[in-house]
């Protein structure tokens, strides 16, 4: 069962990754992502249905517009292979439970976010929003469980993992504004609603790995050279790296320092 749905998983996840590539070029510019078909921004050409396969017809065209020869960036079949290995990976994490449609919406977001915030260093609000009610449904289904056994407390620490991320990365962003912007802290509120709903060491664990990546990969910046102290780096990435490690690492890891003390 959990094979047929990590492979179902996949295929779903190689068509969500080609609309990502989608989102992920006219969110930042204010366009819509239904209207007009995807083009050739060379030739102009609409991209015929069997040029738009997700990575089989990148692979047949030899990364080529079909009409221009104009170079396709090989990011898109890239975005749509990994967004495909990401969703395999969730369902294989949860299984067949309810909990998995709450994180696969939160893994197609995470790519889209990730990779807008390392192209123009802003976290859009026409994402980022929609989130928070999307999430509370979501994570309320989870905790009614249909056919199981419901576990509203869950969703009730959701609230409060919520509301305290939120509020720690408003206090932040208050004392060094340099730092972050708000579309980190209206990011964290989406996050902590995750992370709170997985149990308290999942917050503590989520909240803790994104500062710590985030800070490793900017002294290894430093040190390289390829970076001075000023810099800017988009910080939503981490904080979507350090979800994913508080969601499935953060209880056990929780537990175990716990024990240590």
């Amino acid at each position: 069962m959990t094979g047929l749905l990590v492979a179902v998983a996949v295929v779903v996840g190689l068509a969500i990754g080609s609309f990502l590539n989608v989102v992920v070029w006219r969110v930042p510019r204010g366009e819509s992502v239904a209207h007009p078909p995807s083009a050739c921004p060379r030739c102009g050409h609409v991209i015929r249905a069997r040029d738009n396969v997700p990575v089989v017809s990148w692979v047949l065209l030899r990364g080529r517009c079909r009409d221009c020869g104009n170079p396709i960036s090989a990011r898109y079949p890239l975005v749509e292979a990994g967004t495909a290995v990401l969703f395999g990976l969730t369902a294989w994490f949860t299984g067949p439970a309810w909990t998995l449609p709450a994180l696969l919406y939160l893994a197609a977001v995470s790519v889209a976010l990730a990779l807008i915030d390392i192209d123009t260093k802003r976290l859009p609000n026409a994402i980022v929003l929609p989130s928070y009610p999307v999430a509370l449904v979501l994570l309320a289904l989870a905790s009614w469980n249909p056919g199981g056994t419901s576990d509203w407390s869950a969703f009730v620490r959701a609230l409060i993992g919520g509301a305290a991320l939120f509020l720690v990365y408003f206090v932040t962003v208050l004392v060094y504004p340099a730092g972050m912007g708000f579309g980190d802290v209206k990011l964290a509120g989406v996050l902590g609603l995750y992370l709170g709903w997985f149990g308290w060491g999942a917050l503590f664990t989520g909240w803790f790995a994104a500062f710590l990546l985030g800070g490793l990969f900017s002294v290894g910046l430093l040190l390289a050279g390829r970076a001075g102290r000023k810099s800017g780096i988009p910080f939503g990435p981490w904080m979507l790296l350090g979800a994913a490690v508080g969601i499935v690492l953060g209880e056990p890891l929780w537990a175990w320092y716990l024990g240590a003390l």
